[in-house]
Parts: structure tokens; C-alpha cells; sequence
């Protein structure tokens, strides 16, 4: 029998450090096409915080987003989440909300994830992957057809 172990402390969220080092990582961003920078800071339950930049590419379906990149390197890394925020900064005034193939992979990894998004001025936007991404597909609607 395993002995009962305290579950593992939530990490500290440090949403204004998150805002930053996604500020951070939207410097890297190659974008000779658009011109649109984006970084993204991704904060997993386990406490470590991976970044991103988006990265284009001239056969433009190529392309990777910020939030892509940042969960590609976290996975790549062998952690699996869940996600508890994600962080995006992208170039403009209004807050840069992530894609909807973005939104998908972010549910994926952190189904309950919290996201906020910010551009370079005004108050950020602070929401839900499952208020900008309802009726998600995920692993349950997999599940459904093997029943069937």
C-alpha cells in the first residue's frame, strides 16, 4: 500500500512576471512577413514557466504561434501539464487573444487554463480557455466514438 502524500503546493502565480517574460519572448519573434510580433509565457503545474515566439515562414501554413512554440517546448521537455496560464503579449494597443488553433492546443494541455492576453497599452484581458474556446474537442468526444 503507498503511504498518502500531501498533494504537490499550487506554484505561485505571478501574472505581471508571466505578462513580462512573454513581452520578453515576442522579442525573438521572426516575422519578416506580418510584422506582427507575439510572445507567450506558459506557467505548468509543475512550476516551470515556458516561453515562445512566433515564428513565420514564407509557405505561410508553416508558421508557428507564440503559444504554440511555448507548449511545443514544454511537452518536448517531458512535461504534460496541466497548464494553469497562459500569457500573451502581442503588438498593438488591444490585448492579442490567442488563434483558434491556439486555443485548442492550450486546451489540450490546461482544459481549466487561465489566459491572459495583453497588447502594449491598456489593461490586459483575463479569461478562461474554455470561455474562448466552448464545446472544446478534446479527449471525452474520442471516447464517445469508441462506445459507439
Amino acid at each position: 500500500m503507498k503511504p498518502d502524500r500531501p498533494p504537490a503546493p499550487e506554484p505561485e502565480i505571478d501574472e505581471a512576471d508571466l505578462l513580462r517574460r512573454a513581452r520578453d519572448a515576442r522579442r525573438n519573434a521572426y516575422v519578416p512577413y506580418s510584422g506582427f510580433h507575439v510572445g507567450c509565457a506558459v506557467l505548468s503545474a509543475s512550476g516551470e514557466i515556458w516561453t515562445g515566439a512566433n515564428v513565420e515562414n514564407a509557405a505561410y501554413p508553416l508558421s508557428g504561434c507564440a503559444e504554440k512554440t511555448a507548449i511545443n517546448a514544454m511537452v518536448a521537455q517531458g512535461d504534460r501539464g496541466p497548464i494553469l496560464v497562459v500569457a500573451v503579449v502581442g503588438d498593438g494597443k488591444d490585448p492579442c487573444t490567442p488563434c483558434g488553433g491556439c486555443r485548442q492546443v492550450i486546451s489540450e494541455f490546461g482544459p481549466t487554463a487561465v489566459v491572459v492576453a495583453s497588447g502594449d497599452g491598456g489593461r490586459p484581458l483575463r479569461t478562461t480557455v474554455d470561455q474562448l474556446l466552448p464545446h472544446a474537442f478534446g479527449p471525452v468526444r474520442l471516447a464517445q466514438r469508441d462506445e459507439q
